[in-house]
């Protein structure tokens, strides 16, 4: 079949394409054939040391797709169920999925929108919900609101029932963000945000801010944290890896302040991520209040263009290939 490997050369990122044999499932796998997979910034930053890939290893972290075969021990899945995915080499015609990495995909959902969700739908939930503990009637800030999970986090929070302020530098990505639920949009780089959210929360702060920017803007999340206020680090696709802290501010203010990364996790810590996704987020999809936003869709033998669309930063939402 064919697939593509990732690895690292010159500080870049490197897609190979390959011709493999078809997977087989093992116990509690799944075989999918892929019929659609999504880019994912944190996989294409080969010169960041979490995501280092100087020996290839199969390319894709989710996907949409039928099921073709089920693994020993595995409950709830047919042959032929449609479902949405997270797990390695779903740059693939084929792939094997742990069984508790899958969902079904809602009915309303077309394969590029269910190929969209994994990775920034489970990211999402773990940001507000498992460590943000995000409240109906609080108010979070999602810093990078356009980028695939910031599109998630903006629609999540109303979900939740929360007032929602997002940071981009786009004023027309920002525009097209209030159709989806945007309360306050601000255009900005860097930390520059902070007066303009204070001045939108008459001077409190906000209870919960998720930066999917990286280093440049975390002064700024800290600054806008009211009392007691949660700060999740998601991402640094300023590739700024280094900030100042503030302690008076974090000592004084009682703030916490965490990371999300998949990096690190057991499989029983990711299957319970997906399964809170599951549980509090995807019925939002189910139910339309949830949008997944598809930017562009390539083919899959056009993987390495998708790859230089989403580095050139000009997307709303998430990029996706699609299988011939």
């Amino acid at each position: 079949m064919k697939c593509y490997y990732i690895r690292a050369a010159d500080g870049r990122t490197v897609l190979e394409p390959r011709e493999v044999p078809d997977p087989k499932p093992n116990r509690g796998e799944l075989l999918v054939r892929v019929r659609a997979a999504s880019l994912n910034r944190g996989e294409l930053l080969a010169r960041i040391r979490l995501h280092s890939a100087d020996v290839p290893h199969p390319g894709g972290g989710d996907c949409a797709g039928e099921v073709e075969a089920v693994g020993e021990a595995v409950t709830g899945f047919r042959v032929g169920d449609r479902v949405l995915a997270r797990g390695r080499g779903t740059f693939a015609e084929r792939a094997t999925i742990a069984a508790e990495q899958a969902a079904p995909v809602p009915g309303n959902l077309t394969w590029e929108e269910a190929a969209a969700i994994p990775i920034v739908g489970v990211t999402t939930w773990e940001t507000l919900c498992q460590y943000g503990r995000l409240e109906a009637g609080e108010t979070v800030l999602v810093v990078g609101a356009s980028s695939g999970v910031g599109v998630i986090a903006v629609q999540a929070g109303k979900y939740l029932g929360a007032r929602v302020i997002g940071v981009s530098r786009s004023a027309e990505k920002l525009d097209a963000l209030k159709g989806l639920g945007l309360d306050v949009g601000i255009q900005a780089s860097g930390s520059a945000f902070a007066d303009a959210v204070l001045e939108a929360t008459g001077g409190k702060g906000v209870d919960l801010a998720a930066d999917l920017v990286g280093g440049t803007a975390f002064a700024g999340c800290l600054r806008c944290l009211a009392p007691h206020g949660r700060l999740g680090i998601v991402g640094y696709v300023d590739r700024q890896l280094t900030a100042e802290i503030d302690l008076e501010a974090v000592h004084g203010k009682r703030l916490q302040i965490y990371g999300v990364s998949n990096l690190t996790l057991t499989p029983a810590q990711r299957a319970e991520a997906m399964r809170g996704f599951v549980r509090d987020l995807l019925p939002g999809f189910a139910d339309g209040r949830i949008v997944s936003l598809v930017d562009r869709v390539f083919p899959f033998d056009e993987l390495p263009a998708a790859k230089a669309y989403v580095e050139s930063d000009a997307q709303l939402g998430k990029v996706v290939v699609v299988m011939a």
